[in-house]
């Protein structure tokens, strides 16, 4: 059994699709002495790091910064926007599209839930869990909503709990398209920083983001990317808000401060965090997700384990989802390679739990990391009796070998 004193040699394998491990670099920059919140060092702290982040949203417009989890970002977007009853359509992709769903019937709001149009022989209790957005049902659904009771369309960038990407622009066109005033909504908290996000070029209103994913950073801040049409409709809005409500943070930021006390440490690491992206640049940065996430899915594909995304088209950059056989408890295989290799990977979540276990490459991560978790992972599915197609550790290594990172996509740590 472990223990809070339980230090093995080595470090620890951090391959969950978030919080990602942190660079040295950004720990550095956290351990620095805390200053006055209300001093001019903070204010040009505050400065730096709300202009930075706008470049990574791609955003002209603001960007508000929370000293919260994602999950107060959700509640934020939806409280400075909406009022009691509004009716707001939301589609299922995954758990946590999922927990959206219901944070918004919570705070009072009606909310109706789409869901993809299909069976899924894998997976037959969760077929829409393995597909992205299918842009024509919203649109379709718009159509009929010819009073415009609904004001709003939430979905999610990238499905943290499945490993799927859905298209964001496709989102977009089809609100257009439907002639309808919705404001569009995006949970990008496991997608920024890691797989191509455009808030203003795709028409998004709102962006829902944190800090430990592609940002690199520890649990702890959390975002909301506007657009002129969501703070317009943040002065109408009559659903309850006071800690989260922009127009305050908004008035302070324009000097670098906030109308509270924020995580003075954690903004110091958000600073150094930009640095690392905006000097290796966002597309280097796509790139490099994009090829890890190849060379992970080759050793999937070599083992012969369903992949839980089953398009192809949308496969995430963050994360690959692994469906375990029939029979095979995927937690029990993950308990077994944390106990004997001092892994950790993703559990599965919701209606695909002990089904799945996920495999994050995103964050402080490198070629050889992550043939570390695939080599961790063969070793722990042959331990568990599953019988592997062939060796996925030799297909990772010839796609990395084969496939040379540019030097311009060299992470520096």
């Amino acid at each position: 059994m472990l223990t809070l004193d339980y230090h093995p040699t080595g470090n620890h394998f951090l391959q969950i699709p978030g919080p990602s491990p942190v660079p040295d670099r950004v720990l550095r920059a956290m351990s620095l002495p805390t200053i006055d919140h209300r001093g001019p060092e903070f204010g040009a702290l505050g400065l730096k790091v709300l202009d930075g982040i706008k470049q990574i949203f791609q955003t002209r417009h603001p960007v508000i910064i929370y000293p919260t989890s994602g999950t107060g970002a959700w509640e934020a977007a939806l409280a400075n926007t909406l009022s009691p009853g509004d009716h707001v359509l939301m589609y299922e992709t995954g758990q946590f599209a999922t927990l959206w769903h219901k944070m918004a019937t919570r705070l009072g709001l009606s909310t109706e839930f789409l869901g993809w149009s299909g069976e899924d022989a894998v997976l037959p209790a969760a077929p829409g869990w393995r597909h992205g957005i299918q842009a024509d049902r919203i649109e379709q659904r718009l159509r009929q909503d010819r009073e415009y009771r609904i004001k709003a369309v939430c979905v999610v960038h990238n499905e943290t709990s499945t490993g799927v990407t859905s298209d964001i622009a496709a989102v977009r066109r089809a609100i257009d398209a439907a002639g309808h005033p919705a404001l569009l909504m995006v949970d990008s908290i496991s997608g920024l920083a890691a797989a191509d996000f455009r808030h203003d070029d795709w028409g998004v209103d709102v962006t829902i983001s944190g800090s430990q994913k592609g940002l690199m950073l520890p649990p702890g801040i959390s975002f909301n990317a506007l657009s002129p049409r969501a703070i317009d409709a943040s002065r109408q809005a009559k659903l309850p808000r006071a800690f989260f409500s922009w127009d305050e943070i908004l008035e302070m930021n324009a000097t670098g401060y906030w109308p509270y006390t924020p995580n003075t440490n954690l903004l110091y690491g958000l600073s150094e965090a930009l640095d690392m992206l905006l000097g290796e640049g966002l597309d280097n940065v796509f790139a490099r997700h994009q090829r890890w996430a190849a060379g992970v899915r080759a050793a999937v594909q070599a083992w012969g384990l369903p992949i839980q995304c089953a398009d192809p088209e949308v496969y995430s950059p963050v994360l690959t989802g692994v469906i375990t056989p029939e029979g095979v408890d995927a937690d029990a295989v993950r308990r077994l390679i944390h106990q004997r290799f001092d892994l950790s990977l993703g559990t599965g979540l919701g209606k695909v739990r002990g089904r799945m276990f996920r495999m994050g490459h995103l964050g402080n991560s490198n070629d050889l990391t992550l043939l570390a978790m695939v080599a961790g992972v063969e070793m722990g599915l042959k331990l568990s009796g599953v019988k592997l197609a062939q060796s996925g550790i030799h297909a990772a290594m010839d796609y990395f070998s084969a496939h040379a990172a540019p030097r311009a996509l060299t992470h520096a740590a």
